[in-house]
């Protein structure tokens, strides 16, 4: 085990025995045949994909959507009466989904800038819950993320569907087993069609929408179509640009293909090269990820338009060893390419495709999301594929290049203390100034 995993999990540790757990009985102790009542929060885009992932899984009942535009919440429950055969109760807020009792887990495909602040609320009403990633907009929410899931017991499983790839898994064994001799270095790879969104300006609020809540933690914007719904991505405020969006998925891999937590040394550049549109995070963004005590290094990727492949991948990671590489495409396959000759050595293919094409793996969501219902129903959280503390750790390296670009700087890091080495100008962006109602705590 590296030196900065072990770190964050003696940190961890260390915080789980600074407080007391709470009494916090669930609303009943699953057995096998107990159903599970589930809340999916934010259900525009990816909370479609929550809703299938739940309603297949057994004895496990979709009964609340939630989301802060009624509009896209009666569109959905419109659909799901038209699919599954049965009415699904609708809420606007949801503070009234933590205080329904009859609730066990929710799911939250919210903007990321309300991920963090959701789960906590979760685990603080005693719920289990399943959180997109990014698992945190800022590395201080994604720490009080993890200490809320320990204070509270819960289990919190990370949106990181490749964590449940037998393939990918059989790739990660062959690593630590030295099919490839020692992995010094990993690259992840964001090569996305990512085009001109314009600049639509500010417009009234759309009747039906409660921006307050839409906006939560954030700071208060003019209402613009270019946040509301799909591009508040690009805008530092609610997203994280794509290497805070599909880019987790690599980022998750990068450290657990070397083993590593967060590094000790960061340097991003990047900008935009392409649209005079109104993103404000940088279209091509390259950041490197130093770990010099353990002599590893991790290099990342984000292109938005017209690209090559990487030995076949336009979105994965390849993982470099003094024996040979492996190359992971997608979420479910890889291949390995040995000695200077690149011979071609083992490979894997769950062979498993959504119904968009994209690849999820042999289960894609609905087997992470199984995996996510079994650590329910056992109440273990050792069983969980992505638990919350790689949530904050791979969510944690996106903001690290992030802040590095924005700064201009090579960043030191203290992994322990998980602030920057004598950088106030670094540190101020580890967190945000939350709006009243809506404040990520210190003290979970």
């Amino acid at each position: 085990m590296s030196q900065s995993r072990r770190n964050f999990i003696k940190n961890s540790a260390t915080v789980a025995a600074a407080v007391t757990i709470p009494s916090i009985i669930p609303a009943h102790a699953f057995g096998a045949n107990d159903r599970i009542n589930a809340a999916v929060l934010g259900v525009n885009g990816r909370g479609k994909s929550h809703i299938k992932g739940l309603m297949v899984q057994d004895n496990v009942q979709v009964t609340t959507l939630c989301d802060p535009d009624l509009n896209i919440a009666k569109k959905r429950a419109g659909e799901f009466k038209e699919t599954y055969g049965k009415e699904v109760a609708i809420e606007q807020d949801l503070r009234r989904v933590m205080d329904n009792k009859d609730i066990d887990v929710v799911s939250i495909a919210t903007p990321n800038h309300w991920h963090s602040l959701s789960v906590i609320w979760a685990c603080q009403a005693g719920k289990d819950c399943y959180v997109e990633k990014p698992g945190s907009h800022n590395i201080f929410e994604g720490r009080k993320m993890v200490e809320a899931a320990q204070k509270y017991d819960r289990i919190v499983q990370h949106g990181v569907q490749l964590r449940s790839s037998p393939a990918v898994n059989e790739a990660i064994q062959l690593m630590r087993d030295g099919y490839i001799g020692r992995v010094y270095m990993a690259r992840g790879l964001v090569f996305r069609w990512r085009g001109d969104i314009g600049n639509k300006g500010f417009s009234p609020v759309p009747e039906g929408v409660d921006y307050d809540l839409w906006t939560g933690p954030a700071p208060m914007r003019p209402f613009t179509e270019n946040l509301v719904h799909y591009n508040w991505h690009w805008h530092w405020d609610y997203g994280n640009g794509d290497v805070g969006n599909q880019g987790i998925h690599e980022t998750d891999l990068c450290m657990w293909g070397l083993d590593v937590g967060l590094p000790t040394q960061i340097t991003s550049m990047g900008g935009k090269f392409l649209w005079d549109d109104c993103k404000e995070v940088p279209e091509v963004l390259t950041s490197i990820y130093n770990y010099p005590e353990e002599n590893k290094i991790i290099q990342f990727e984000v292109r938005p338009w017209c690209t090559n492949t990487e030995e076949g991948a336009t979105v994965g990671n390849i993982f470099y060893g003094d024996k040979g590489i492996i190359v992971v495409d997608g979420y479910d396959k890889y291949k390995s390419y040995l000695g200077k000759n690149r011979e071609p050595g083992k490979s894997g293919d769950d062979g498993a495709k959504s119904e968009s094409g994209i690849d999820r793996g042999a289960g894609g969501t609905d087997g992470h999301f199984a995996n996510f219902i079994e650590a329910v129903r056992k109440h273990d959280k050792t069983i969980l594929n992505g638990p919350v503390e790689t949530a904050h750790l791979s969510s944690g390296l996106a903001h690290l290049g992030n802040i590095a670009y924005r700064t201009g700087k090579v960043l030191n890091f203290n992994p322990e203390t998980e602030k920057f080495v004598n950088d106030p100008e670094a540190d101020a962006m580890l967190s945000r100034n939350y709006r009243s109602n809506y404040v990520v705590p210190n003290k979970v």
